[in-house]
């Protein structure tokens, strides 16, 4: 095993052939690329995200899309959850869905054009993953979340909502909330290094600060109230929950999976492995999006996933 496999040392056993099943090409899609560094066009790349396009889940999502774009009603998208077209859309980006499908692009325009504040978090991250990061007001909604979080200029913030400066949340009694953090850094982290403003590079900065502020495995982040348990259950797709792993997933993303603040969260999420290697799916949203990713408690290739990723980031 090479030095940039260590991070397999750590498991129970070895789920890199289980992940690489050619029946779930989605997994298989992105576990290439994530945990074996293929090239994004190379031949097996390809071949499994264009299976993948062609199965549940993806398949059963983009069936269901209006001609027009959108899912379920016409509108800025965010109802239903989690069918609506703000989630449908986020979701496909979390499924590794092929930008260049004509569906997807669809449904890109439809956000920009219908959405009144189409940035922040997760559908930002979408929008800039699904090649929109040139439109204008795509840009204009990075320059939002970059803005809301530093407060530069900001003086609009509604403080019943949840994006105030310095991630201040209304419904965090507010207090800078950490879920908020972990969104609008995975919209962020979605730039290309070489593409990040002055601005958003500050935004960044203020987020790693916050989540690197505490230990992820204990959540002590500022609250009004309490720690949600959904912190500490690692699922899969993601809505607006987010978990202990989201939050190493997208510090990992931006260079500081190996900071030592984060070495009882690695520990907690080693702890969740099976005799295998696997992960659980504890919150899978069964029976709430198009058609069921997973089944809540099962053994789970999308959090296995997920969870390699992390490590192999922090372990090598």
């Amino acid at each position: 095993m090479s030095a940039a496999d260590r991070w397999r040392r750590a498991l129970n056993g070895d789920p890199l052939p289980w992940l690489l099943e050619d029946e779930t090409p989605a997994v298989r899609h992105l576990a290439l690329r994530w945990l074996l560094d293929e090239p994004e066009e190379s031949p097996a790349v390809l071949a499994a995200r264009t299976a993948a396009m062609r199965v549940d889940p993806i398949a059963a999502t983009l069936a269901a899309q209006d001609p027009d774009g959108f899912w379920v009603q016409p509108g800025p998208g965010y109802g239903p959850k989690y069918t609506g077209t703000v989630w449908s859309l986020m979701f496909l980006d979390q499924l590794g869905a092929d930008r260049q499908d004509a569906g997807i692009q669809r449904a890109c325009a439809y956000v920009v054009e219908h959405t009144q504040a189409p940035g922040g978090g997760n559908l930002l991250r979408a929008l800039v993953g699904f090649g929109w990061l040139d439109d204008e007001r795509v840009r204009a909604a990075v320059d939002w979340q970059a803005t809301s979080i530093t407060g530069e200029g900001y003086d609009t913030w509604n403080r019943w909502a949840t994006a105030g400066p310095g991630f201040a949340c209304g419904i965090n009694g507010g207090h800078p909330c950490a879920w908020g953090a972990i969104k609008a850094l995975r919209g962020l982290a979605a730039i290309p290094s070489g593409s990040r403003s002055p601005l958003v590079l500050r935004a960044i900065d203020r987020g790693v600060e916050l989540l690197l502020s505490r230990d992820p495995a204990e959540a002590d982040y500022p609250a009004w109230n309490r720690v949600s348990p959904n912190w500490f259950k690692l699922g899969f797709p993601s809505g607006y929950v987010a978990d202990m792993l989201q939050n190493l997933e997208v510090l990992a993303e931006l260079g500081h999976a190996r900071s030592p603040r984060l070495s009882h969260a690695i520990d907690a999420v080693l702890a969740k492995q099976d005799a295998q290697g696997r992960w659980r799916n504890e919150l899978a949203y069964e029976r709430r999006t198009w058609v069921p990713v997973e089944r809540s408690r099962a053994a789970s290739k999308w959090v296995t996933l997920r969870a390699c990723r992390v490590l192999r980031a922090a372990l090598g």
